[in-house]
């Protein structure tokens, strides 16, 4: 990797932590996401890819053993109070923090949010409710505790959905998601490709997601 990896602990729900990978380059573009000790070190695969410099703000996920409590924060499913909490820091005070820190503030057409399995749902929900900050959405495996909603904003983001041949059920929520974003004018990619659920699969498809939200 020839970028760096900074790494800062907000106050958030005890002590969160928020991993940025930062490009050789001036960033011409940023990702969102959360699950960030995965997904911020995946700036060395576009670097491999030769995509243009990129940052990826990643906010770690809870450190908490319960699963649901990530899925608490990652879907407006399931507990409305921990979701608010955790948008709110996911918005707007990473958000802020990379202003200040980094002085990136790009517009919506250049920023991306992304997520994995329960983080892809997590992507959705923020595209849906923040289409004037994340111009696109990008989502491998989602996860089903999200559903699309009756009414979808308008216009809606821009979305790159990907899942796996071996990961059915995934493969499912993100068709289901496709036909609802399609239906409502959203310009959607839905790739189906030979793999399963894990990190090599969605390692793969990161370049491609990137190249697609900014190529234009």
């Amino acid at each position: 990797m020839v970028g760096e990896l900074v790494t800062e602990t907000f106050d958030y729900d005890g002590g969160r932590q928020v991993t940025v990978y930062v490009p050789p380059d001036p960033p011409e573009a940023v990702v969102f996401a959360g699950d960030g000790q995965l997904i911020s070190p995946w700036g060395r695969h576009l670097e491999a890819a030769g995509v243009p410099p990129t940052m990826i703000v990643g906010a770690h996920r809870t450190d908490d053993p319960d699963e649901m409590v990530r899925i608490g924060e990652y879907s407006p499913s399931f507990d409305e109070e921990r979701f608010a909490a955790h948008e709110r820091f996911f918005v707007e005070e990473v958000r802020g923090w990379v202003r200040s820190r980094f002085g990136v503030a790009l517009p919506a057409g250049r920023t991306a949010v992304c997520g994995v399995s329960a983080g892809a749902e997590l992507a959705l929900a923020m595209g849906l409710r923040h289409p004037d900050v994340y111009g696109a959405v990008l989502c491998a495996s989602p996860g089903g505790g999200f559903r699309p909603p009756a009414v979808l904003p308008s216009p809606p983001p821009r979305t790159y959905l990907v899942a796996g041949t071996q990961e059915p059920w995934f493969l499912e929520n993100a068709t289901r998601w496709a036909d609802a974003l399609r239906e409502a004018g959203a310009d959607v990619v839905l790739a189906e490709r030979a793999g399963d659920h894990g990190d090599p699969f969605w390692q793969a498809e990161f370049p491609l997601m990137v190249t697609w939200a900014f190529q234009r």
